[in-house]
């Protein structure tokens, strides 16, 4: 039986990296990553609330937020699901912190480099085929040269990452393997090789949590679990409604055409639309159930309405209705 952690649990993977007491395995991972090109040797964490470039601008929250002992900011961010947008979003977060580097008044815009590392448990087809990392700069494209140090996204592709235990060769490589697979281990591996690796150990025991820190990691899973179902059901659902809706069209648009043909294309392009509009349909039922489930565990952690409105889009009446339910 598991007895570790599931670190793409929201809980779970700020239980690991995301605390003062467990920031020394952070820098460990970080420099593992950045092997031979740095090393970081202390970090803090910063405020994950970053302003928006205006007042009406939702704040951007990150999973992680820090900033390296030479003044590196870093965001580390856990994904457990593809979304359309996906590398553009990890962009623009990053943009932001860039922004909010800008000093009024005379300035030289000497920015600090910020770089934005994202575990993702899907493939994004956006990414080159078959490949693990992708690590983008800025740099000439006929060259390859880096031109400037200052803005770098990293995509770890999890899925991708098909190495046993016995193949890995490097702590970074054994980094993602135990992260990969740590919800399933009985035994913590790699404890010979690294001592980071017990403390890594000791960290995500479940036997060690305490009731409050269980109750919160179970709620996590939970709602990982149902945001996972709800949108399966989501997707099934949007294709059985498209189905229907392409089946109804393309028959009416091939009557009236009266040819075979007329048929077939009117079908082809109902089907279309109608998975399309189901899809959408069902991803917006997905997000706004992750949102109840997010205020939920706002609202056991004394969190205010206000709060709970801003970070969850929710109306006062859908929040004062969950607080009833809890009750």
């Amino acid at each position: 039986m598991a007895q570790f952690i599931n670190p793409f649990s929201d809980w779970g993977f700020k239980h690991i990296f995301g605390r003062e007491i467990s920031k020394d395995l952070l820098i460990c991972f970080l420099n593992d990553l950045f092997a031979g090109e740095f090393v970081i040797k202390s970090l803090a964490f910063g405020n994950k609330e970053q302003i928006g470039l205006s007042k009406d601008s939702r704040e951007v929250i990150f999973d992680i937020y820090c900033t390296t002992d030479e003044g590196k900011e870093i965001i580390v961010e856990m994904q457990n699901r593809g979304q359309e947008h996906f590398i553009d979003r990890a962009l623009y977060y990053t943009s932001r912190v860039i922004v909010n580097q800008g000093i009024k008044g005379e300035w030289d815009y000497d920015i600090r480099p910020v770089y934005t590392i994202c575990f993702m448990n899907f493939v994004d087809p956006l990414l080159p085929l078959g490949k693990f990392r992708t690590d983008m700069v800025l740099a000439d494209r006929d060259t390859g040269k880096t031109v400037s140090d200052k803005i770098r996204m990293i995509y770890l592709m999890l899925p991708l990452f098909e190495k046993t235990e016995a193949e890995c060769e490097t702590d970074f490589e054994r980094w993602i393997f135990v992260l990969k697979n740590m919800n399933t281990f009985e035994r913590m591996p790699f404890l010979a090789k690294n001592a980071v690796f017990k403390k890594l150990a000791e960290i995500s025991d479940l036997r060690t949590l305490s009731k409050k820190d269980m109750d919160k990691y179970e709620d996590s899973i939970r709602i990982m679990r149902d945001a996972y179902a709800t949108y399966k059901y989501a997707i099934k659902t949007g294709l059985e409604d498209g189905r229907k809706q392409g089946l109804e069209e393309g028959m009416a648009q091939g009557m009236a055409q009266g040819m075979a043909q007329g048929i077939e294309k009117g079908m082809a392009q109902g089907i279309e639309k109608g998975m399309a509009q189901g899809i959408e349909k069902g991803k917006a039922e997905a997000e706004h159930q992750k949102n109840i489930e997010f205020a939920k565990l706002m609202l056991s952690d004394g969190d205010s309405t206000e709060k709970i409105q801003k970070y969850t889009g929710l109306t006062i009446e859908e929040i004062d209705a969950i607080a009833q339910s809890l009750h």
